[in-house]
Order: structure tokens, then C-alpha cells, then sequence
């Protein structure tokens, strides 16, 4: 099990854990009802303009390698474009394409390492698995040389601009939750005096300033083989008062908006606290910024673990931290 802060926050009060995480959903339920619609229709006006464009640019769908490597940016649309809409994961594992390849792709670009014969090769896969899987009731052209119509057009943008829209809005919206939850942050350690600074004007972990945090620092941690790899935290901020040399306090921020992809992810805070007094000893302070659905089952194995918690909602418990 990993240390413990000298100050317990929420882990030790479990009888206030079932409100907790009441009030946590609450409040990210409101939060997304504010936020989601609007994000998604400002995604799908997007994404039905990128598809029409890719309508003109393959001649409705007609995909050849020579099509691909003009527009290699093209690529996750047209996955949406098959039935079943593909995976990234899956169209890898079905073209037998390295995952660079395909990122390449998606950024716009075609490798610039790779020979002419690897790329055309490597697209011909592609083009390959996405002829053979093109959803042709949505796209009834395809089956014959002739033009599509006008009302066939429209429906099949509508349908896989919707779909695209899905893969694109997920992102987007944990990207703001996470700007929301380090605004909060942000405004709170301001409110008790706090300065912030960049990450990139910080060298070194212990050698933040009293009375300073930062956002998305990369922390080293020792690993086997006398190798060594970067953490990144979302929050370090080093108290005004204490011994010098003493580590900022570190805080990874959570949101969930379901009680399942949390409960999987909970061994990675473990791994973490781990690595981290594996090479900074047990003062390392770590804790977690919570908003949206933890339940008992994963509070308590956080707390098993010998890591604390501050609910978004009771943000001032960062007090009890010793900011």
C-alpha cells in the first residue's frame, strides 16, 4: 500500500462518502447538461462541413490510394464511412498498418521516412479493408458507376458526419472538464495567495518557490535498470510554509460521468503514488481532484491505497492539505 498524508481528508470519513459522491454527480450532471448540447451541435455543424468536403474529394466516397495520399486527412472520415464504423485500433489490426502510419494520416501528412513503395503499399491496405467494409445501403451509389442523388448525398453526410461527430465530442468534453477543474483550482489557490507558473520555468520539482503552483508538470520517477521516466501531474503546488526541499504537493484531476470507466481506471493512481516514493521517499504528498461518479467501491480502494481526495465541490478541503 502506498503512504499516507499527514492529514487525512476524506479517505477516513466513509460515512460522508455516499453524499459525497451525491453531491459530485450533481454537480457534474449540471455541469455537462450546460455544456454537452452546445458543444455537440457546434461539432456536428463541423463535422457535416468536413464531410462534404470529403464527399468532393473523393468523388462521393470512391476511395483509391492515389485518392488517400492527397488527402490522407481523410482518413478518419472515412472510417465512419463502413459498416461497422471502425475503430482505430481495428482498422490497425485489419490492414496489418503500423499505428504511425496511420496517425501520420490522421494529422494530414504522409510519413516522410518511408520510401514511395512503402507508402503506396501501406495505403493500398488501407484503401483495401475500407472498400471491402464501405457501408453501400448508406452510400447505394457505390454499388453501380452512376452519380449519386442529391437526396442519397444528403442523408448519408447527415449519417457519418452524426457519427464522426460521436468519436470527436467525448474528447472535447473531457478537455473542458479538465480546464473547468483546473480553472476551480486555479481561482481557489489565487484566493489564498498563491502565484502561478509555468511548468516549462521550472527545472526541478524541489525547487518550485514557496507560495507558487503550476499545471502539467513532468515529475521523474526511477524505474528498474537504473532507468527513469516522467510523470505528468496535473497540480503541484508548493506551500508557503514547511522544510526546504520539501515536494510540492501533487494533485491529479478526475471526472467521470459514469460509475464504470472509473472503477477501471483506479490502479493507475496506484501505480503512480507508488513510483513516485519509490523515488522521493513517503512524504510524497498525492491527491486526487474529484468530480462526477466515484463511488464507495473506488474511494475505498483509494483509500486502501493510502491516497486522499478533494471533491470539487468541497474545494476548500485543499486547507487541510497545509496550503
Amino acid at each position: 500500500m502506498g503512504g499516507r498524508l499527514k492529514i487525512a481528508i476524506n479517505r477516513n470519513n466513509p460515512d460522508l462518502w455516499k453524499d459525497d459522491t451525491r453531491k459530485s454527480v450533481e454537480q457534474y450532471n449540471k455541469w455537462f447538461l450546460d455544456f454537452a448540447p452546445d458543444t455537440y451541435l457546434r461539432e456536428r455543424e463541423k463535422a457535416k462541413a468536413d464531410v462534404h468536403k470529403a464527399m468532393r474529394n473523393t468523388d462521393s466516397l470512391r476511395i483509391s490510394d492515389e485518392v488517400l495520399s492527397l488527402h490522407p486527412e481523410l482518413i478518419t472520415i472515412l472510417r465512419m464511412a463502413t459498416t461497422p464504423p471502425l475503430a482505430r485500433d481495428r482498422l490497425i489490426g485489419l490492414s496489418g498498418v503500423k499505428k504511425s502510419f496511420l496517425t501520420n494520416l490522421e494529422a494530414g501528412r504522409l510519413p516522410k521516412k518511408m520510401c514511395y513503395d512503402g507508402v503506396k503499399s501501406e495505403l493500398g491496405k488501407l484503401v483495401y479493408v475500407i472498400n471491402k467494409l464501405l457501408d453501400v445501403e448508406l452510400l447505394p451509389w457505390l454499388k453501380g458507376k452512376s452519380n449519386p442523388a442529391d437526396s442519397d448525398l444528403k442523408i448519408a453526410e447527415c449519417i457519418i458526419a452524426d457519427r464522426l461527430c460521436g468519436t470527436l465530442s467525448d474528447p472535447i468534453i473531457r478537455n473542458e472538464q479538465e480546464k473547468r477543474q483546473l480553472g476551480a483550482i486555479s481561482k481557489f489557490l489565487e484566493t489564498c495567495g498563491y502565484v502561478f507558473v509555468p511548468s516549462s520555468e521550472i527545472t526541478s520539482v524541489r525547487d518550485m518557490e514557496r507560495g507558487t503552483f503550476t499545471f502539467h508538470l513532468n515529475v521523474p520517477v526511477d524505474l528498474q535498470a537504473g532507468k527513469s521516466v516522467n510523470i505528468p501531474v496535473d497540480v503541484a503546488v508548493m506551500r508557503k510554509t514547511g522544510s526546504a526541499g520539501r515536494l510540492p504537493l501533487l494533485v491529479e484531476c478526475k471526472s467521470a460521468g459514469d460509475f464504470t470507466n472509473n472503477n477501471k481506471r483506479r490502479k493507475e493512481e496506484a501505480q503512480k503514488i507508488e513510483q513516485l516514493k519509490a523515488t522521493y521517499g513517503q512524504d510524497v504528498d498525492f491527491v486526487l481532484f474529484l468530480c462526477g461518479y466515484f463511488d464507495s467501491g473506488y474511494l475505498g480502494y483509494e483509500a486502501a491505497e493510502g491516497i486522499d481526495w478533494v471533491w470539487e465541490h468541497r474545494i476548500e478541503d485543499f486547507l487541510k492539505t497545509g496550503v
